[in-house]
């Protein structure tokens, strides 16, 4: 007779669960010592069942969600059955060992408990430098995965308690600051050893039979919320495509094609047709593209689910090989990620096809990845960190100003311990004026931050996209605005690439500005609430022309008090014509405002004004020549 499940008790034992998952991410953050890992929490913890399959997962990095199961397998099909108690396995390899690219290291521990595998404590950390041609690792310009670091096969860290000196002393001499990858790496071994003892803790508790019945359960329970999350939608085909820009200054773009299906409680997801692969670090290996594709299905449940691998059964993906998103040796893949967040994008706006009341606008087109290294006062450093941006208009609301992307769930490094512990000052931090996409639910604004260096020297690297290809509105919302790059701002300013095919010398006093791309608006502008639209205005986050030209809204005096008479024969105006001015007119507003924000004039050929990418509800837009005062915000504001 088959054993009851107790609902309680099942609730009980996944929260417990979710709870080691998230002790092994404190105690992670706590003991590591790179500020990519401390302050940026660019890592993520996982718990796994007897069978190596995820169980429970922390709050902390979305687009790792799904990497698990690939590595998982991969070390259960090379060392099942040969594990010691005290063994502890390391990899990072994306080509034969389950990892996803070289700057995120695996540590897992298996758990035994009398005698028998019981379960897994796992995790994943993005290290500050794992060697290659550029200070932190993240180089677009790299061909080929031999020039991108130290490549770590599926190896034990610890045979039966002991600890692979070997190992560790070859990863240090092969990365720039051993001091912090090293720390790192402990910290990820207490991190392990927590998750070990508190899962040892539930075993003890509940034994090793009923609480392998109960995660059974647990698997089943997030299958079938799924099935039921899926067969409310409606049956049918949602084709989407999206574009990375392309690489260096002449770039071409790359292309994603997907074909969600719909089809009773299953999904079926097919990405024929995304480009091949490229000479460059953007290729993701597929277990990045299976998590992205899961993540947007779990962003579209309004329910929870536990965070096992049961959720994943109803929903199939077909990854082409020797495409970016599943590349063949000897691609390079350490700058991957911007790869994933365009997959995500994807998919989502396949499903705002589906249920478009249900998803946001595009947001900022993903985490800006920067770092800059070299030589200074006699040691080597490495500052890398990764910036978040903002969210997409979303259904029934604006999209967040200054907040990490739906897939990511990271963090931007304060200014204060950037300029501690690195040869670096940040001397502009904000939101960019005029920069939210248009809708009834604007997207939320662009972020600038903008670095002086102060070393003599320093190679600086970046991955960034969305100028040409810009986040994608919908519902009738428009699309954002551009990410720009440029070195020295200033009359003599620089224009950089989004995705640039080689690394640039800095030297002392010279800067770095970045700005992120606004995201994409949900919703007709000329039904937004005209209060919202003052608010905006006093908030500094538009000017009073761009409410007037974009929103219809006339704002008067210096309380930008709404005009009802004025906006409402304005935008009666603007109805009858369908002016195009609405469509990509924003865009001129925005250049206007960041020009005089950093005293830069950025010229009418570095942002979009065709259309490349048509969101969900899009029209069919054509620039028209618009002019506006912009408040410029002071050097430094926040």
């Amino acid at each position: 007779m088959k054993a009851e499940v107790d609902p309680i008790t099942l609730e009980v034992i996944k929260n417990g669960l979710d709870s080691i998952a998230d002790q092994m991410a404190l105690v992670l953050m706590r003991t590591a010592y790179s500020p990519i890992v401390r302050d940026s929490l660019d890592y993520s913890t996982a718990v796994c069942d007897r069978e190596g399959r995820m169980v429970a997962q922390g709050l902390l990095t979305a687009l790792h969600l799904g990497s698990f199961p690939f590595a998982m397998r991969n070390l259960i099909e090379r060392w099942g059955g040969r594990m010691a108690p005290g063994d502890i396995f390391m990899f990072n390899d994306p080509y034969g060992s389950g990892g996803m690219h070289l700057p995120d290291i695996y540590v897992i521990k298996p758990i035994f408990h009398e005698g028998n595998v019981e379960g897994y404590a796992t995790c994943l950390v993005h290290h500050t430098d794992v060697g290659g041609i550029t200070p932190g690792s993240i180089a677009v310009h790299a061909t080929e995965i031999y020039q991108e670091g130290i490549r770590i096969p599926l190896l034990k860290l610890h045979d039966a308690g002991k600890a692979n000196e070997t190992l560790m002393a070859m990863l240090g001499a092969n990365v720039r600051v051993p001091h912090k990858v090293l720390g790192d790496l402990r910290a990820q071994l207490a991190s392990v050893t927590r998750g070990e003892q508190a899962y040892l803790d539930l075993l003890r508790r509940y034994g090793p039979a009923a609480l392998a019945r109960y995660v059974e359960a647990l698997h089943a329970h997030a299958e079938r919320v799924m099935r039921e999350e899926l067969s409310a939608l409606p049956d049918g085909v949602y084709e989407f495509v999206d574009h990375i820009d392309g690489l260096g200054e002449t770039p071409e773009p790359i292309r994603f094609q997907v074909r969600v299906e719909i089809k009773g409680d299953e999904a079926f997801v097919d990405w024929t047709g995304t480009s091949p692969q490229v000479k460059a670090a953007i290729n993701a290996p597929g277990p990045f593209i299976y998590s992205a594709t899961y993540l947007a299905f779990r962003c579209l449940a309004g329910r929870d689910i536990p965070n096992t691998e049961g959720y994943m059964r109803p929903i199939s993906v077909i990854v082409p090989k020797g495409s970016i998103i599943n590349p063949s040796l000897p691609a390079a893949a350490n700058a991957r990620g911007i790869t994933g967040f365009r997959a995500f994008d994807a998919v989502m706006g396949a499903l705002a096809k589906a249920v478009p009341d249900r998803i946001p606008a595009a947001g900022e087109g993903g985490a800006t990845n920067f770092g800059v290294g070299g030589v200074h006062a006699g040691e080597q450093y490495v500052f890398a960190e990764t910036v978040m941006g903002c969210w997409g208009g979303r259904p029934d609301r604006d999209g967040i100003d200054g907040a990490s992307n739906l897939a990511a769930n990271q963090s931007n490094q304060p200014i204060e311990l950037i300029e501690a512990e690195n040869p670096v000052r940040v001397v502009r931090y904000g939101f960019v004026p005029d920069s939210g996409g248009p809708g009834r639910f604007r997207g939320g604004l662009g972020i600038v931050r903008q670095y002086h260096f102060l070393a003599d020297e320093g190679l600086m690297t970046f991955r960034t996209d969305r100028r040409t290809h810009l986040p994608y509105g919908v519902n009738g919302g428009r699309r954002g605005s551009p990410c720009i790059n440029i070195l020295n701002p200033g009359p003599r300013h620089r224009l950089l690439p989004v995705l640039p095919m080689e690394g640039y010398r800095v030297a002392a006093h010279e800067e770095f500005c970045h700005v992120m791309a606004g995201a994409g608006g949900n919703g007709d502008p000329l039904t937004r609430a005209p209060d919202l639209v003052r608010e905006d205005a006093l908030d500094g986050k538009i000017t009073a022309a761009y409410a007037r030209a974009i929103y219809g809204v006339v704002l008067t005096g210096r309380e930008r008090t709404v005009d009802a008479g004025q906006t409402a024969k304005l935008r009666h105006r603007l109805r009858s014509a369908r002016s195009e001015l609405i469509a990509l007119g924003h865009l001129p507003f925005f250049r206007r405002a960041l020009s005089e924000m950093i005293a830069s004039p950025i010229p009418v050929t570095s942002v979009a004004l065709e259309p490349a990418v048509r969101g969900p509800g899009a029209g069919k837009p054509r620039p028209k020549p618009a002019g506006a005062r912009s408040g410029a915000r002071r050097r430094g504001s926040k």
